[in-house]
């Protein structure tokens, strides 16, 4: 009977209990895992992947601000009168709770969007739309009045939300005075503002410089509850960026200290069952929906700590590659030992640019495995918020 190993990677959901704040993260992660291998009859393997979502981090450590916490740190760094909210997200999980903070700690607010979506992909319009308007969107500054007689009212595609009106209200229940604009040119806001918070995620750095250059007193959402006010929660490198709702008046922020935790993991692991496995906490997974054009990564990074063995990019050959072009000749047994010498035989160092190695991908392993671990889990009931990877770096020779 042959012993050669027919799976490759797989990916396993892992049933939890409720996760409070206060609980002992580590202790639950590894008995949850072992309780699934021994259930589901899996053995654990040196390089096995644990995964847990910051969600659960977050929520034991007790991550946790309240409206008043955020409107308490805008107004101590941007002085209480008119701010501007520049290019923030599309979201009511995301950023609704985080604008109502904002708007409490400011007389007025002008919130600055990007059209036609946002910077995850979340449409405010068509490119259609905008085309058919003869709106240059590089250039041209719309106020709101202009933008609804150009496009009328329009709802997000899978909320149903018309975010200005729902921006506009959040921001008059808060008791300030909104105003939207909507622009793609940074130094528009202040022709309205000097003191301004860049709400963008991926662009932030780049955004808050160039504002900083023109003379603006702007603070990024990065920067906003990077210490803790009022003995909240806080998150010292991301502020309120990667913030979920949590209720009407508090957000979950981010988790810190997470290398802690996955090295603590890891260390468990390896007294328990004398395997070496990775271990990372991840976030949302780097992947655009096909039908909504939205980009999943609304978190600042994918994964915010991750164990040694999972630093780098994959180093692959083609195999479709090879057997197309260098080994066309061959088939059957003799293409297969062709194939795994060509493997067991590549160089350690990286293939990027060469030939055998078009078509892999150059992504950081975390941001692949962080994708993954995304779509095992999901975002609903499946009540897995721990994923365990099996043979992740297997390659076509492994077991055989």
């Amino acid at each position: 009977m042959s012993t050669e190993r027919r799976v490759g990677t797989v990916s396993r959901g892992i049933r939890c209990p409720i996760f409070r704040q206060g609980d002992d993260l580590a202790a639950q992660v590894v008995e949850s895992v072992l309780a699934a291998a021994n259930s589901d009859g899996f053995e654990v393997r040196d390089r096995d992947i644990i995964s847990i979502t910051e969600s659960v981090v977050a929520r034991c450590q007790g991550n946790y601000a309240s409206v008043d916490d955020i409107a308490a740190d805008v107004k101590a760094k941007l002085g209480g009168g008119t701010i501007g909210v520049v290019w923030p997200i599309l979201s009511r999980n995301r950023f609704s709770i985080c604008l109502r903070g904002m708007a409490k700690g400011a007389k007025k607010v002008v919130v600055m969007l990007s059209y036609p979506t946002d910077e995850v992909g979340n449409s405010l319009l068509t490119l259609d739309q905008v085309a058919e308007s003869g709106v240059n969107p590089y250039s041209d500054v719309l106020d709101e009045k202009r933008y609804r007689e150009l496009f009328g009212v329009n709802r997000h595609q899978f909320t149903g939300v018309d975010y200005v009106e729902f921006y506009g209200d959040i921001i008059r229940e808060m008791g300030a005075e909104p105003q939207i604009i909507f622009s793609n040119k940074l130094e528009a806001i202040l022709d309205y503002t000097n003191d301004v918070i860049n709400c963008d995620i991926h662009t932030r750095f780049r955004t808050r410089r160039k504002l900083k250059e023109l003379g603006a007193n702007v603070y990024g959402m990065d920067e906003i509850l990077n210490a803790p006010v009022n003995g909240s929660g806080y998150n010292e490198k991301y502020g309120l960026l990667g913030t979920n709702k949590a209720t009407e008046d508090t957000v979950k922020l981010f988790p810190r200290d997470c290398q802690l935790l996955v090295n603590k993991i890891q260390t468990m692991m390896k007294e328990k069952t004398g395997k070496h496995v990775e271990v990372m906490v991840y976030g949302d997974g780097a992947f655009k929906d096909p039908v909504g054009k939205i980009w999943e990564l609304a978190d600042p990074v994918v994964s915010p700590a991750y164990t040694a063995g999972l630093e780098g990019t994959p180093n692959e050959l083609k195999l479709k590659y090879l057997a197309d072009n260098d080994y066309s000749k061959l088939s059957g047994e003799e293409l297969r030992k062709a194939i795994s010498e060509a493997i067991l035989n590549k160089p350690e160092e990286s293939l990027i640019g060469n030939m055998v190695s078009e078509g892999t991908t150059p992504r950081r392993l975390t941001d692949l495995i962080g994708s993954l671990c995304d779509l095992t889990s999901g975002s609903g009931d499946k009540g897995t918020p721990v994923v365990y990877i099996q043979g992740y770096f297997d390659n076509y020779t492994t077991g055989l």
